[in-house]
């Protein structure tokens, strides 16, 4: 029996796609924290930046050069490890007075905004510290740069970035767990269902799904489909008492007819009514044979035999089918081939397997024409049974599984439309799979019991 696979299911897909919401979701709520938090502090810093350059500006206004470096003095000197950044230039950047011994490489940002990295003693070349400037020219050419050691702020940056990464995986891989346990928890509800569906299918009628004390949706399904299913099998049973009825009830007056006709044809020695008597006993027979495949068919279907299985050598039951079928297929010229692989044994009712590969030959040597040839293989768990005779079309290849159905050319041919119907039911029964394939001539006809194990 295959179960069904967790990553396959429609649970696990739904549990998948609202994982994929909820962390979009989630993606779109951090990056607007990211950019409230990590984005406000670059604007203050900013701020901060651009109000030291208007102060230094209006000093410079007032007091001229004199006067604006002798506060960049006294501010660097009253806050000497400051992040703040001063550097006061000529027009050709050569530095005149600041804590930055040289100006900072790149060109002047149209912005007037200029970020780099500080490169000196302290920070050498390759791991200095990140920092941003604004650029302010003074009258008289000069440039003032103010800026400020971001370093810290890059750091906060990465760490809420980072914390971010992580908060984003950590309610990815919560969102996959929990969808896996819904979708777990969901599976075991559902293949409760598909095992009871699996075992009417092989014929318990009496099977029911198993209803919980949740009175969820769940249970409000099962309790409806069990209700289908007491219905179903009340009307089946019904049916099947019916024919059985019928079936008993005929078998009685057709027997004792038979026998009044075997003891009438004793008495008549004339050679005409003992041939007419010969053929009424002969359709007697061919009804009663009907009959005992219906009840045989309707007790197959019941599953009682199912308690009666055993280990069965499909390789040995095959032979001995064969050796009794060999001087019949002898008879009209017919070759039987017969090859045993490595073969599995299986659980079954050793007759009803017997009858079923005896109807499966029966056919075949039956619609196989003179000289034909008819195959048997057995490999594993599958056995097939393949002829060179007619075949049968595609289109009816479901059909002639069902009671009575005879193919159109099939009619003038003896028999009474069920011995596929039986090889049918002796293969739900045993939980095997039939399926009928183009022999190109002639059809093959395979019966799988790997599902027994599966």
């Amino acid at each position: 029996m295959q179960k069904p696979r967790l990553f396959h299911s429609s649970t696990f897909r739904l549990a998948v796609l609202y994982m994929a919401l909820f962390s979009t979701s989630v993606l779109l709520l951090l990056g607007f924290i990211y950019w409230s938090t990590a984005g406000y502090m670059v604007r203050q810093t900013d701020a901060t930046i651009e109000a030291e350059v208007v102060g230094l500006a209006e000093r410079y206004d007032r007091t001229g050069l004199p006067g604006l470096t002798a506060l960049i003095s006294e501010r660097m000197a009253r806050e000497p490890g400051s992040p703040i950044l001063y550097l006061l230039a000529d027009r050709n950047f050569q530095p005149l007075l600041g804590n930055l011994d040289h100006w900072p490489k790149g060109n002047e940002p149209k912005t007037g905004w200029l970020s780099f990295r500080l490169e000196d003693d302290r920070h050498p070349a390759g791991k200095g510290h990140p920092a941003r400037a604004r650029l302010f020219n003074l009258e008289g050419g000069f440039l003032l740069l103010v800026g400020r050691d971001v370093n810290e702020l890059e750091k906060i940056q990465q760490l809420i970035a980072s914390t971010l990464v992580w908060g984003l995986a950590i309610t990815v891989v919560l969102a996959l767990l929990g969808g896996t346990m819904i979708s777990r928890r969901f599976l075991r509800r559902i293949e409760s269902i598909n095992d009871t569906c699996r075992d009417i299918i092989y014929g318990d009628l009496s099977r029911r799904i198993p209803v919980r004390s949740a009175d969820d949706d769940f249970d409000q399904l099962a309790g409806n489909l069990n209700n289908m299913l007491d219905q179903i099998e009340a009307l089946m049973a019904g049916v099947r008492q019916v024919s059985d009825n019928i079936a008993h009830d005929l078998r009685t007056p057709l027997a004792r007819l038979r026998n009044r006709l075997e003891a009438l044809r004793e008495q008549v020695t004339e050679e005409g009514p003992r041939e007419l008597l010969d053929q009424a006993a002969a359709e007697a027979d061919g009804l009663l044979a009907t009959f005992k495949a219906l009840l045989r068919i309707g007790q197959i279907e019941s599953g009682s035999r199912r308690a009666g299985f055993t280990e069965i050598d499909l390789a040995a039951l095959l032979q001995d089918v064969t050796e009794l079928y060999e001087p019949l297929a002898d008879e009209k010229g017919q070759h039987i081939e017969l090859e045993l692989a490595a073969s599995e044994p299986i659980r079954g009712d050793r007759d009803l397997l017997f009858q079923a590969f005896a109807n499966l030959l029966d056919n075949a040597i039956k619609y196989t024409p003179e000289n034909g040839r008819i195959r048997i293989e057995l490999t594993g768990t599958q056995v097939s049974v393949a002829d060179n005779g007619p075949g049968i079309p595609e289109e009816a290849r479901d059909k002639v599984f069902q009671r009575f159905y005879r193919l159109e050319q099939c009619r003038t041919t003896p028999g009474n439309g069920l011995g596929l119907s039986l090889v049918a039911a002796v293969s739900n029964l045993h939980n095997a799979r039939i399926r009928l394939e183009d022999n190109e001539p002639g059809v093959r006809v395979i019966l799988n019991f790997s599902e027994q194990n599966g």
